[in-house]
């Protein structure tokens, strides 16, 4: 997949050059010794598909500090989660971000409006991941909901090009983690989205990447911002 093909960039040295080995051995890590706010608890403010709560912590001078937050996931669940990342877990992911390539080499996008913007937004093809459901499973499903679009059976896993790690959508609001994957795809059907999901697919040569960024006056998805800023300037 030459098109989708990711090189992280090397790490700067002191000297201002670059090494793959200082990559490797730069990375920030969380050290023992760092003062760490300790979870005290939590409780739940609203109830509905998605959740606020306030979460107590104590601080390293024995204050106590309340930090608002939103989850899609119970009390229970929620506790459990952060305690999990405490202890250095990695947490499963909520949802899949999709970057779709076809044959051609065009990227496939997606318009939708989007209720809390009142707005329409660009974006890549996106959803939550259903319980139990495998990536493949969750990236093929909304691929084929939003855009009438689905990986490409001649690949196989090949099609699937994920990134190291789910990411954080808003470290400073919620928990929720999203998956990028980088996908090979191919048109199959209709979309077939949610009566209430009013989705526009569309194609994006690569080459007119640039343009359509500095051209485009929708909004427009910080990750698929990103993404797409990668394509432009990386040609």
């Amino acid at each position: 997949m030459p098109e989708t093909t990711r090189n992280a960039p090397a790490a700067p040295t002191i000297d201002g050059t670059t090494s793959a080995a200082a990559s490797a051995t730069n990375a920030p890590t969380a050290s023992a010794a760092s003062p760490t706010p300790t979870f005290a608890g939590l409780r739940q403010v609203s109830d509905g598909w998605i959740k606020k709560y306030v979460l107590t912590y104590t601080m390293p001078d024995g204050s106590t500090y309340e930090y608002e937050s939103a989850s899609r996931k119970g009390p229970e669940a929620y506790r459990a989660e952060l305690e999990a990342h405490a202890r250095g877990e990695s947490a499963a992911s909520d949802a899949v971000c999709i970057v779709p390539q076809t044959p051609d080499g065009r990227l496939l996008l997606i318009r939708e409006f989007r209720y809390p913007l009142n707005s329409w937004c660009i974006a890549f093809p996106a959803g939550l991941v259903d319980p139990g459901e495998d990536l493949a499973a969750a990236v093929d499903r909304e691929l084929r909901e939003e855009t009438g679009y689905a990986l490409r059976a001649d690949l196989g896993a090949a099609a699937l090009d994920p990134l190291p790690q789910a990411g954080f959508s808003s470290t400073g609001l919620t928990d929720e983690t999203v998956q990028v994957v980088f996908a090979q795809v191919e048109r199959v059907a209709d979309a077939q989205p949610e009566p209430a999901e009013l989705i526009e697919p569309f194609l994006l040569p690569i080459a007119d990447v640039p343009r359509f960024l500095a051209e485009n006056d929708t909004p427009i998805g910080t990750r698929a911002q990103l993404v797409l800023e990668a394509f432009a300037r990386r040609r």
